[in-house]
């Protein structure tokens, strides 16, 4: 018996929608990533984009376990001496809620062209608009 390993053409791409107010942060974020990575689909198949888009509205609503909203730090260096900066998560979604969610999820897929293709269907809005009606998209259960 063969083997079925999807193709490009034969995958169809649903978009799903996830209210993400009240919702745990990790939780909300695996969940996205196995939906973005297609892994809840019967073909999935590991070299192929076969995941669906997702629309996250509310995200400056997400709660997080414990004390990360002080302890957790988001680390960048620029590579020059003195270019390290440290922002915790609280400063984060004061800024930018969005990057919170996106990073949770970045880091949940591979850092590969693929994985950057997946990232690209990962849409996120802080309140409780969103301009992708055309879609029609599906509720998501987290």
């Amino acid at each position: 018996m063969k083997t079925y390993m999807a193709k490009k053409k034969d995958i169809k791409q649903k978009w799903y929608i996830v209210d993400a107010d009240g919702k745990i942060l990790g939780r909300l974020a695996t969940r996205i990533a196995i939906v973005l990575r297609g892994k809840h689909k019967p073909e999935f198949t590991p070299h192929v984009d076969c995941g669906d888009g997702v629309i996250v509205i509310n995200a400056s609503k997400i709660r997080v376990t414990g004390k990360k909203l002080t302890d957790k730090q988001y680390i960048t260096f620029s590579g020059y001496p003195g270019g390290q900066k440290i922002t915790t998560m609280e400063e984060m979604m004061k800024r930018d809620p969005t990057k919170v969610i996106r990073l949770a999820v970045k880091r949940m897929i591979s850092d590969t062209p693929l994985g950057r293709d997946m990232l690209k269907k990962l849409k996120i809005y802080p309140g409780s608009e969103h301009e992708h009606k055309a879609q029609n998209p599906q509720e998501l259960k987290v």
